[in-house]
């Protein structure tokens, strides 16, 4: 058990590192050789320079460590660390990948680089989320957001960054700034896409002779209801109890991880349902 959570950990930086380098050549083959105006961090840190003259960097990383900080609080531990994780790897891989592409310009078209970045941008982060960490900085408050008030993270994120866009107007050049808002409207839209992904809701029936067991690891686990009905084998004509429960998409995968392993030789059975209505779904779950 401990050796699939350690794969599955692997995996999961891989896939972290996987979307940071997408995000990074976007940035590096689209953004950075047309001088695109910045938004996120970057782009308030701009903003608090020109209005009150506080160093570029320094807004940065405070509010980098500030933001650091209010996920490791707000969304955990684990997500903490591989927030961490990518932190660091980001700004490295962002200069391996301005040396890569070195000056190769892909387009002259402004208009091509703010689509072409904001697909990369949109599905690098994405798939970052997904995995269960962020880039940092302007990423946490949506995640937060979401959590505590179901807002939808592409939500968030495109209002941040359109007011730190148009904030940005009376210094900078306003015809980049409105390719940077096409930007940001099409890697918000990339985003919603991939991370509601999977994310239709599930219902569930799980055949096993350890029924009770799985139960409870279910609802303590997971916090979902479980059902359970008499089923009575057509070959064996045992009976025995099936639990049934309802999952979304994510959380399917960890649905059949603590299945396996109370029983390897369980029978699952996976239907996706229309519509699901109570607690957990449209109701807050108790604990998250």
């Amino acid at each position: 058990m401990k050796q699939n959570q350690i794969q599955k950990k692997i995996i999961q930086i891989c896939i972290i590192l996987a979307g940071l380098t997408v995000y990074a050549f976007g940035v590096a083959v689209f953004i950075l050789p047309m001088d695109m105006i910045a938004a996120g961090t970057t782009g308030m840190a701009l903003v608090a320079e020109r209005l009150w003259g506080i160093p570029l960097s320094a807004t940065v990383a405070v509010f980098n460590v500030v933001m650091f900080i209010l996920g490791w609080l707000e969304l955990g531990k684990e997500f903490g660390l591989s927030t961490l994780i990518a932190t660091f790897y980001y700004p490295f891989i962002l200069d391996r990948a301005t040396y890569l592409v070195g000056d190769m310009v892909m387009t002259t078209d402004p208009m091509l680089s703010a689509v072409f970045a904001g697909l990369m941008i949109g599905v690098s982060l994405g798939v970052v989320i997904k995995a269960g960490a962020s880039t940092g900085g302007m990423d946490i408050p949506p995640l937060v957001l979401h959590k505590r008030f179901g807002i939808p993270v592409s939500v968030t994120m495109y209002a941040a960054d359109f007011i730190i866009l148009v904030s940005q107007m009376a210094f900078g050049d306003k015809e980049r700034i409105l390719y940077a808002l096409v930007m940001v409207m099409i890697y918000t839209v990339i985003l919603d896409k991939v991370l509601v992904m999977g994310a239709k809701q599930v219902q569930v029936k799980i055949i096993s002779e350890k029924y009770e067991e799985i139960s409870r690891i279910i609802q303590e686990k997971m916090d979902r209801g479980t059902t359970l009905f008499h089923i009575e084998g057509g070959h064996t004509r045992k009976e025995s109890m099936a639990v049934l429960l309802v999952v979304s998409g994510r959380e399917l995968s960890k649905l059949n991880e603590l299945v396996m392993e109370i029983d390897s030789q369980s029978f699952m059975i996976v239907n996706q349902v229309g519509e699901v209505r109570g607690r957990g779904f449209t109701l807050n779950k108790r604990y998250q």
